[in-house]
């Protein structure tokens, strides 16, 4: 019997180490190792690391250079992302996926690829609008309201695309679930910003970079970390 139950046991560890495995960081808590600037071979000065977390300073732009949307080196297909953030009083930021990293195809990264609205939602004016609050798919689809925590707390996020399906948890609560690619897709976009000839390619590729947005304000991220699925 004492054989079985160590056996069992063996297992049991073996398959949390395998579920462990899986998981790959995406940020070492000390560099910005693994990451550039939209548009740059590496992070721009704007973007340091501290207390563990990657912060981006505004204060640190040169000339209004240094900054730029930070894109992982790594591209994605079906995958299981997560990370907290921190959004500075009456700041906006953003986590976007799949991101085409082609600066000279698209000017921006959101010209391609949808975002997990960051914002904080007592004092940034987007707020007011209804599918630009925090946690939205944003001008795509309102989120669960109720669930984000104020300025300078930190928020946990899973975004995860598995077989289409799409699913954006904040503070482990679904606040968004959708299919992409199918025809409500594709309408969600027709009636959006992003069916202006600036963007003509948005959210047509399943696959890509995940960018941490640079809109000006003060905002941490901390714990990156990805599975492919």
């Amino acid at each position: 019997m004492k054989t079985v139950f160590m056996a069992a046991a063996t297992l049991l560890v073996c398959i949390q180490a395998s579920a462990q495995q899986k998981w790959t960081s995406l940020f070492d808590g000390k560099t910005t190792q693994g990451w550039h600037s939209y548009g740059e071979t590496k992070a721009g000065v704007c973007w340091k690391v501290e207390e563990g977390a990657i912060v981006l300073d505004p204060t640190a732009r040169v000339k209004g250079q240094g900054g730029g949307d930070l894109v992982s080196d790594e591209s994605f297909n079906d995958f299981h992302l997560q990370l907290e953030w921190k959004i500075s009083k009456n700041g906006n930021s953003g986590i976007i996926f799949f991101v085409q990293d082609d600066p000279i195809k698209y000017k921006n990264t959101w010209f391609t690829g949808p975002e997990m609205q960051v914002l904080d939602n007592d004092g940034h004016p987007d707020a007011k609008i209804i599918s630009h609050r925090a946690g939205n798919l944003y001008d795509l689809i309102v989120g669960k309201e109720g669930v984000v925590k104020p300025a300078e707390e930190w928020n946990k996020v899973d975004i995860i695309l598995e077989k289409g399906k799409l699913d954006l948890i904040l503070n482990e609560v679904t606040v968004v679930s959708t299919h992409v690619g199918d025809d409500g897709w594709k309408e969600l976009i027709r009636r959006s910003k992003f069916s202006k000839g600036e963007s003509p390619d948005f959210g047509k590729v399943f696959s890509g970079h995940i960018a941490l947005q640079d809109h000006g304000d003060k905002v941490a991220f901390r714990n990156i970390r990805v599975q492919k699925l």
